[in-house]
Parts: C-alpha cells; structure tokens; sequence
C-alpha cells in the first residue's frame, strides 16, 4: 500500500495533541504556519493552551534526536517532518494569497504534491477543507475520535415476551436472553406483552442487565419523588435508576430541549447531598462557549460572569425549590438557604484542571461542546466517591471544529458503554411543554 503524506492543520493538533502518532505507516508534515499558530496559542490557560505546549513540547523533544526538515522515525512506521516557508519562485503557481495562515499550509501540501508525493490535508475547518479541493489536493476531516452519534448505544432496548414468560418474570424478576446478542453492562430493557382481551392494557415492564449474572434483572421502582420530581416516561424512570445508584460513577445523558436531563441531573444530586448526605457537594460546570474561554467580555468577578452563563441551573434550581416546598414564597427561602450552605458550586469548565474532586457530585451541562481531551481532564480529577454526570445534545453545537460525531458527549458514550460503573440513557421524549416538543420536533 502507498504511503501518504498527511499536512496537519493547526485545529487537528489543537483537538487531539496526540494526533502526529495515528497516522501509521505514512508521513506526516507540519507546515511551519501550524507551529507558529501553536506557538500563539501556548500562551493561553485553556485546555487549547494546554494542547498547544503539549504538542510543541513533543515536537522539542525529536528535534533534540534529528532533523525535522529532513524527517525523522517515529513508531508505528511514521516519518515526521517539519517544512519551512518557500521563495518567491516557487510561490508563483499558487493560485492563493499568501496573508492567511491557512494558505501558507495549502501552500506546503500543493508543494508537495507538485514534487510527486500522495498529498492529503487534514483539517477540522470545512472552509480549508473546501479550499484544498478547489486547487486539486485531497481533503479529509480528523477521523481518529469521532464516533458516529446515528448508531450510538441508546441505553435502552425492547423486548415483546409472551404473557407467560412476562408473568415468570414478575414473579422471578429476572429474564434472560439466548439470542447470541451481546448487550452492554446496566443496558435497560423495556418488556412488554399484549394482551389479547380487548378493553385490557398492554402490560410493560422494565429491566437492567446485570453483567455479573449476564441476565435482566427488574429494576426498583422509585419510592417517593426525588425533590418534587417523578419520571414522566420510561426513559426518565432509566434515567433515574442511573443517577440514584452509587455504583455508577460515570452518567451520560443525552436528548434534545425538554427532554429533562439537567433538571434529573440537578434533583438527583440534591437529594444526595442535602437528604441522604451521600456527597460532600456538588459541582456544576459548562464550557463557556459564547463569552470565550477565559470568561471574558463580561464585567464583574469570575463568580458574577458565571451567573449569568449559569442562568439555565440556577432557573432549575429555582423550580425544584418550588416543587419541594410547595409553593414560590417557601421555595425562595429554600433556595436561598441551599445556596448559603456552600454545598453547591459553579465553576467553568477552563478551572478545573489541576483539582483533585473527592466525594462530589459533578453535573457537566452542555458537554457536546467540549472535545474528547477537554472532557478526559474533567473525568481524570474525578477522586474518590466522585460521580459525574454528563448532559448534552450533539446536535446543538457552539464549537465550530466540533459536530455531532467528534464531541466529547458522543465519544465517552462509545468508550464507556462496556464498563459496569457507567450508564447511559437517550432521552426522546420532550416533557417541559407541548409548545417545547413542537418547536423541537418541527424547526
């Protein structure tokens, strides 16, 4: 098989500093445009920052070992190297400007591919990628950690059972599957059965599978309300059954508007903290995409900048208190008295870096727009007694070298869906109001 040449745009390295070592037996080339992008970016405290300076540095520590203009061997059959600028001559049969960057790196691969090598340009930006097959280079989106969201794990299955074996299951509570199907550790399953006699309802019931037992089990139903709030469908009722055991540390919950994850979430982890005194705190964080990754543009303090980002929780706060309290006047005081107590911080996603979280509930709202390397640094502060929760809906996203596949929501789904301390659930049904599931089903 030939080899290629992959041209790395700064955005691959920016996304997956790790991303020069995926590309097996080929060459890989860095224009010397993308190190001085790096080079501008090192500078900034972001987790994009911290990319920058990882890759730089990696870069360093080969050019210690050889020379990187004329290549150097990495593992796994890959040859590195580094191309400088050109003269003036060899600038005259490009068709482009040389005043953006981004020209200056289809500058290096219409080079390359003018002295007979298999050029490709890999980029996350569509307009570059649009630009390189306007001039006749071959262009490619980064694959390496996109996970397709259309045939993602949806957390839950059903089954039709005849009325007899869904009857042994109601006495047994439990029910097993012999059809060579591979299921996935805290999988749901919804059983039902018809019945036959007419005017008698369908009888439905659900199960997890217990990947110890290899069988479905009958999950507990929900004894009393959680905060003021009971599942309005069968997905929420799994949706809960993973928020409310201790066991399973990682959750991952995603739906479109209305479909109620960050209000689950949120009651959840109130119940944990302020009635069973399970966690210590709990801690709500999403990327601030909008105002930039520092928190700027705003006036006032971190803490001041946050509440306005953070409107959408304290707004479910605020309902939550109501629900529990029984009315507006009562739930004011209630949650008044919650945020007083401490228990309860808002952080943005850009600060968390470097904690240790111990005994917390985590709540990471939004997280289709992180990538997969922003959201490994959450998780990996993740200490003891730690359990995370991750909303989001991967077809809402602000960050525009991010889609649908490549987010981080879409990717710990497919990453974690084998491990027993992980659940997760698609939410579908919108239950905030029939005006919110029409404007999410019809725009």
């Amino acid at each position: 098989m030939p080899r290629n040449t992959y041209v790395l745009d700064t955005n691959v390295l920016l996304h997956d500093p790790e991303a020069i070592e995926r590309f097996i037996d080929n060459d890989v080339v860095i224009p010397l445009a993308v190190l001085e992008e790096l080079d501008k970016m090192k500078k900034f405290s972001d987790v994009l920052g911290k990319n920058a300076r990882q890759v730089i540095r990696y870069i360093d520590s080969l050019v210690k070992e050889a020379d990187l203009k004329v290549g150097i061997q990495l593992a796994g059959g890959i040859a590195l190297r580094i191309v400088l600028d050109f003269k003036n001559g060899e600038k005259k049969a490009f068709p482009l400007a040389m005043d953006k960057s981004k020209n200056k790196v289809l500058l290096v691969a219409h080079h390359l591919k003018e002295e007979g090598e298999h050029v490709v340009i890999v980029s996350k930006d569509f307009v570059m990628r649009v630009k390189a097959l306007a001039i006749g280079i071959e262009a490619q989106d980064y694959e390496s950690m996109k996970e397709p969201l259309d045939t993602l794990y949806r957390g839950l299955i059903q089954k039709n059972l005849d009325k007899s074996d869904l009857d042994k299951f109601l006495v047994e509570g439990v029910v097993e599957f012999d059809e060579g199907q591979a299921f996935h550790p805290n999988e749901f399953c919804h059983l039902t059965s018809k019945s036959e006699e007419e005017g008698v309802e369908d009888t439905t019931v659900l199960a997890k599978f217990d990947k110890k037992s290899q069988v479905f089990k009958a999950i507990a139903p929900l004894r009393k309300d959680i905060w003021g709030i009971r599942p309005l469908n069968v997905e929420q009722q799994c949706a809960l059954d993973l928020l409310m055991n201790d066991d399973i540390k990682l959750v991952t919950m995603i739906g479109k508007a209305g479909t109620g994850k960050t209000l689950l979430a949120l009651a959840t982890g109130m119940r944990k903290i302020f009635d069973d005194g399970i966690y210590s705190r709990m801690l709500i964080t999403r990327p601030i995409m909008p105002l930039g990754k520092d928190i700027g543009y705003l006036p006032g303090s971190k803490e001041e900048k946050l509440y306005h980002w953070m409107q959408p929780i304290f707004d479910n706060l605020k309902f939550l208190c109501e629900e529990t309290s029984g009315g507006e006047d009562v739930g004011q005081e209630t949650k008044k008295w919650i945020l007083e107590s401490n228990k309860i911080e808002m952080e943005a996603v850009t600060y968390i870096r470097g904690r240790s979280l111990s005994k917390m509930y985590i709540i990471i709202d939004e997280a289709q727009n992180l990538t997969p390397h922003e959201v490994k640094t959450v998780i990996s502060r993740a200490g003891q007694g730690t359990k995370i929760i991750l909303t989001g809906d991967p077809s809402q996203i602000d960050n525009p070298y991010l889609d649908k596949d490549s987010n981080a929501l879409t990717y710990i789904v497919n990453r974690f869906k084998d491990q027993p301390i992980y659940g997760h659930m698609f939410l579908h049904t919108t239950e905030r109001s029939e005006l919110s599931a029409l404007a999410a089903e019809l725009l």
